[in-house]
């Protein structure tokens, strides 16, 4: 039994109707104005709420994709203010370094023209020991540059320490504020004696112990310590410090007191190593 075929309409007639429907309507409209007012104002009151809702939704799109696009340009243009300012602090940092080492090598010339009848080297400090000072330090010369054992090393105005290790591009040095530091001394101005010992310790106050001196020797506050002649080590006539505090001890016999440093063991960079070594009067002999 063969199915029945349902009727429908071709759509070229729906559309056609459709058409016509539409003209009556106009027509009515043009005749009698206000006719269709009805039918208008139920139809707008249907579509004009989805329109602006519509609108509102498309609006709201467009605002959300105005805020994206501006909140990644600001994130770009920080990004591009992060690197500026990394870039502007290394060139800051590179500035206060190139003047802080310009400042000492000018040190370091004005150094050397206070001992003219010593030739010296130039040498840049490259590790030292753990610490907040530079009691012990390794610089970037060695034998090729003839660096030998019991060099004086001098830095910032004054005697910074003695080479006590040598390899073939590197020396170590030690600072006289070290523990092991025992230097010769005397003062200035009265041509007396003392010693200069190193304490880690005493150097958080920023002093150096000075002892060792006869109670009748004219040592006395503000009096400049140098290297004394007599020294094994240490030529002579190096500023060391300024003697301070200054006081008769307890065996009525001595006297003792403190020296302050004129040399910062807090920022040492570069250093003079001087290469004549002290002659003593056996070595002359010998």
């Amino acid at each position: 039994m063969k199915n029945k075929k349902k009727a429908s309409l071709p759509a070229r007639y729906l559309l056609f109707f459709l058409i016509l429907f539409c003209i009556g309507l106009l027509t009515v409209n043009y005749f009698k104005p206000g006719f269709l007012s009805p039918v208008t104002n139920a139809v707008n009151s249907v579509l004009l709420p989805m329109q602006k809702g519509l609108n509102h939704l498309g609006t709201g799109f467009a605002d959300t994709a105005y805020d994206y696009q501006s909140l990644e340009e600001a994130r770009a243009e920080n990004q591009q203010l992060k690197e500026e300012l990394a870039s502007l602090k290394e060139d800051i940092g590179n500035y206060q370094q190139g003047q802080t080492e310009l400042k000492q090598l000018k040190e370091l010339f004005e150094l050397k023209g206070q001992y003219t009848d010593y030739e010296m080297t130039g040498a840049r400090v490259i590790q030292k020991d753990a610490g907040n000072w530079y009691h012990s330090f390794v610089i970037d010369k060695g034998t090729e540059d003839g660096i030998q054992v019991d060099m004086n090393v001098i830095a910032g105005g004054g005697l910074v320490g003695i080479v006590t290790e040598v390899g073939k591009d590197f020396a170590k040095v030690r600072s006289i504020i070290d523990d092991d530091s025992n230097v010769s001394a005397m003062s200035l101005n009265s041509g007396d004696t003392c010693i200069v010992s190193g304490d880690l310790k005493l150097y958080s106050e920023g002093k150096l112990r000075l002892s060792y001196i006869d109670k009748n020797d004219n040592i006395w506050d503000d009096d400049k310590i140098v290297t004394s002649n007599i020294s094994d080590k240490y030529l002579p006539n190096i500023l060391i410090g300024y003697a301070q505090d200054i006081q008769t001890d307890s065996n009525n016999v001595t006297k003792s007191g403190y020296l302050v440093p004129v040399v910062d063991f807090d920022h040492l960079q570069t250093v003079l190593v001087i290469k004549t070594l002290k002659v003593t009067g056996e070595e002359k002999q010998s």
